[in-house]
């Protein structure tokens, strides 16, 4: 049973920087793409970021770029969000999720692709 736990979200102040970890259980993390969504109230579940297997490809969303850094340290078995210059439309409960039919990251990150999910982490961005 592939599980994942998210940590690290908290409140921060527009400018500052949070990292979040999304950490596995249950199967070894490096062999399948991990994907991390964001869901804000009254907002559908938009893709964030991913990275493939073995690191081969990543991908962040457009609103995202230059400002969030996704990595993996197989040692620990976790996927980490560095999120940096955040700003207050950042807010959002986000969510690490992963599918055993994805060794890469799907060319569209839409939510409904994905079977197994974090119970997600709340990151507030306000001053």
């Amino acid at each position: 049973q592939m599980q994942l736990v998210e940590s690290g979200g908290g409140l921060v102040q527009p400018g500052g920087s949070l990292r979040l970890s999304c950490a596995a259980s249950g199967f070894t993390l490096d062999y399948y793409a991990i994907g991390w969504f964001r869901q804000a109230p009254g907002k559908e579940r938009e893709g964030v970021s991913c990275i493939s297997s073995r690191d081969s490809s990543i991908y962040y969303a457009d609103s995202v770029k230059g400002r969030f850094t996704i990595s993996r340290d197989n040692a620990k078995n976790t996927v980490y969000l560095q999120m940096n210059s955040l700003k207050p439309e950042d807010t959002a409960v986000y969510y690490c999720a992963t599918d055993e039919n994805f060794p890469a990251c799907p060319a569209m990150l839409r939510h409904a692709d994905f079977t197994s999910w974090g119970q997600g982490t709340q990151v507030t961005v306000s001053s």
